[in-house]
């Protein structure tokens, strides 16, 4: 029975330095600081993920 908690344990903190990867990924910066934006915006603004299409779209 310890073994299996102990496996458990293990595969739990995985998990949670996986997300705290993610989150602290430079590639996920932008991303973050535009959601970070959006209370501050008015009410008739496109989404973060609208606005990522958008951008996408004006560099062609």
């Amino acid at each position: 029975m310890g073994l299996l908690h102990g496996i458990w344990t293990l595969l739990l903190l995985l998990i949670f330095v996986g997300i705290l990867a993610w989150v602290w990924s430079s590639k996920r910066k932008k991303h973050f600081e535009q959601a970070a934006q959006i209370p501050l915006q008015d009410g008739d603004s496109a989404s973060v993920g609208e606005q990522d299409d958008m951008e996408k779209n004006d560099g062609c």
